[in-house]
């Protein structure tokens, strides 16, 4: 059985963490800050957590975990 390949553009952009949920960086948190307001740029700091029904497609994604 051959190795299976890591989807490289998966393994960029998600964590695990300890529990093996998958957390993700939040979009529009990479230019044009002046004109959001102080409460939304401090949400776009945090991490997202990736639907339960996105996992299975993830794990796929990264055979070997991260």
């Amino acid at each position: 059985m051959p190795k299976l390949k890591t989807r490289k553009c998966a393994a960029k952009r998600l964590k695990e963490t300890g529990t093996g949920k998958f957390r993700h960086f939040r979009a529009g948190a990479r230019h044009l800050m002046a004109s959001k307001n102080a409460k939304r740029r401090r949400r776009l700091r945090q991490d997202g957590a990736v639907s339960a029904s996105e996992n299975r497609r993830i794990k796929a994604a990264l055979p070997y975990g991260l």
